[in-house]
């Protein structure tokens, strides 16, 4: 699978799960991606550091 953010490949067994009330499931390789897409509601395509999608 790979990070909703950052596009980044999670190898199995590592990274975390968010599931929203609504029922959408995001996956994240780490705090920072994290962290930028739920708390601060960035955009993943403003950052160099992250792969375009």
């Amino acid at each position: 699978m790979k990070c909703s953010f950052c596009n980044k490949e999670i190898e199995k067994g590592t990274g975390k799960m968010f599931v929203h009330l609504s029922g959408k499931i995001d996956y994240f390789c780490s705090r920072k991606c994290e962290k930028n897409k739920l708390k601060l509601k960035r955009n993943p395509k403003n950052f160099k550091w992250t792969r375009k999608k």
